[in-house]
């Protein structure tokens, strides 16, 4: 049986680019997945910001084939508890306290927490994660910040998301200890509301062809 972080290693590495995306509505974020998905990006991130955060995870979970559903901003063992019910494949975390790192001990679900330290990043090396989400990346020090990481923290792979664009997302992706973005601008809103799903799933072409 493959451990968390073998699992959530392949699902990281399916596309360059995860879509952190926020919803108001299941048909918003079924349309949205579905486009993003047709435009190469299978992993999307639904981020628990709104009331109907975990039903679009359970809609998009059941109706959008190849989506590799996970769970976004999960700051409590409830949250993740919901999150997992709902059907998420894996989840996020800007952080990382000690009580949804015991209760992830607890299930078998990947989580990938958010680190913006060394000390943070050593502390989830001693708990075994190789995979940690540097976040907010561009206030937090950016590309440059990351690359310095990467001698002193070897063996350790990140995700940055936080001011990530289609202008610097690259600037990320060359480094050796990157292994995806994270990032809004492949589903902006404005064409989420005007439903133009076709220049989303444009958007998400270019995205996936970033690596």
């Amino acid at each position: 049986m493959k451990t968390k972080n073998e699992r959530l290693g392949e699902i990281l590495s399916l596309a360059p680019v995860i879509p952190v995306l926020q919803f108001d509505d299941t048909e918003t974020a079924v349309n949205t997945s579905r486009a993003l998905v047709a435009g190469g990006l299978p992993i999307i991130e639904i981020t628990l910001r709104t009331p109907a955060a975990l039903d679009c995870i359970r809609a998009v979970c059941k109706q959008v084939e190849g989506a590799v559903v996970g769970a976004g901003t999960v700051l409590t063992p409830a949250l993740m508890r919901d999150s997992i019910e709902m059907g998420a494949k894996f989840m996020v975390s800007p952080g990382a306290s000690l009580d949804l790192l015991e209760a992830n001990q607890k299930n078998d679900i990947p989580l990938l927490p958010g680190v913006a330290t060394p000390s943070e990043a050593m502390g989830l090396m001693a708990e075994e994660f190789e995979y940690l989400k540097f976040f907010p990346a561009e206030p937090a020090g950016g590309a440059d910040y990351l690359k310095a990481l990467a001698p002193v923290l070897q063996g350790l792979k990140f995700c940055p998301t936080g001011g990530l664009s289609a202008d610097n997302a690259m600037d990320y992706l060359t480094l050796d200890n990157v292994v995806c973005v994270g990032g809004s601008w492949v589903a902006p809103k404005a064409m989420i509301i005007n439903g133009d799903w076709d220049g989303i799933s444009e958007l998400a072409s270019n995205a996936a062809q970033l690596a």
